[in-house]
């Protein structure tokens, strides 16, 4: 069993980690009261990753039937956390908040199983405890140019004219902006020279049976030459990821907190892998968790004054499925 570090000592053993050029996998909790940090060298066979182009695995055949089933929650009970989510964006208390709920799902893979069926551009298998396949990149930093790409927007890319009514949504649109906001103003606490890059592009990605677009943007900033020597401290001023709290981030959280009715525990948190020279990091967004005899899949988005409630009851549901 692996033993996970509070905040403090988390935190203290990747800047050490990095300090020696050491290429290591870190995992934190969305909370980051739980952390994992540890050589690439020193894990085990129960933890398997990919993150960009690196992995320590073998492709498997996936030539197993599988059956995939989910028993979200009903719309009645979202709707009452949706409500009162409205009510503290309509008191002034937090302008986005992206909502979540855990969802059961049945399945006759096992989550190694599901890891390895699974396709997407960072996948994390932690020890039969939970796996993600995320698309959304956290940071990264090569050289001294950190780079973020929050995503916020999906549609079902089967919709006629899917990518010019998802561009064109005015609340999708000020959604958008105020991530991207809120993450230039991360980077600005820790780096110089913050630039949006490239803003509101759209990418195809597969959901089960469906394709969905979603819309990300790329921002960037220069770090100081000494970052390697900081790194535990420049992923705290970051965390947690604002494409899944919400801005204002701090009084977001603490309503997230108050108003969705279970732990998030692992989803939504960051993992990557530090290569002795360049970080690469993720959301855990696309989670699946095990909860004893049961598989919970943990899904969200994210809710603005403007929102509609069974359009985010859709989205939450749309976002369960397994990348084939």
């Amino acid at each position: 069993m692996e033993v996970w570090l509070d905040r403090e000592s988390g935190f203290r053993k990747i800047t050490k980690l990095a300090k020696k050029r050491e290429s290591f996998l870190f995992v934190t909790s969305f909370d980051q009261n739980r952390i994992f940090a540890k050589s690439l060298e020193a894990l085990d066979g129960d933890i398997l990753y990919k993150v960009a182009s690196q992995r320590n695995y073998k492709a498997q055949k996936r030539d197993k039937k599988f059956y995939f089933t989910k028993h979200p929650i009903p719309f009645d009970r979202y709707k009452i956390s949706f409500d009162k989510v409205i009510e503290e964006i309509k008191s002034g208390n937090s302008y986005l908040l992206n909502l979540t709920f855990a969802t059961e799902i049945e399945t006759n893979l096992t989550l190694k199983e599901i890891f390895n069926y699974s396709k997407a551009k960072y996948k994390l298998y932690f020890k039969d405890e939970f796996i993600c396949f995320s698309p959304e990149m956290f940071v990264k930093i090569e050289k001294n140019t950190i780079s973020t790409y929050p995503m916020k927007g999906t549609i079902d890319a089967n919709i006629p004219n899917a990518k010019e009514k998802i561009l064109k949504n005015p609340k999708e649109l000020a959604e958008h902006i105020m991530i991207v906001d809120l993450m230039r103003n991360d980077l600005g606490i820790i780096a110089s020279d913050v630039e949006v890059e490239k803003f509101r592009f759209v990418e195809k990605i597969r959901a089960g049976k469906k394709e969905l677009l979603q819309v990300s943007s790329h921002i960037s900033a220069k770090l100081e030459d000494s970052w390697r020597d900081n790194l535990g401290s420049i992923l705290s001023s970051l965390l947690p990821a604002g494409s899944i709290t919400g801005t204002p981030k701090k009084s977001t959280t603490n309503i997230i907190e108050s108003i969705e009715d279970y732990d998030r525990e692992f989803y939504t948190g960051v993992f990557g892998i530090f290569d002795g020279e360049s970080l690469y990091s993720a959301v855990m967004i696309r989670f699946i968790q095990k909860d004893r005899d049961k598989l919970v899949y943990k899904s969200g988005g994210g809710i603005t004054i403007d929102s509609v409630a069974k359009d985010e009851y859709e989205e939450l549901l749309d976002k369960i499925y397994i990348p084939l």
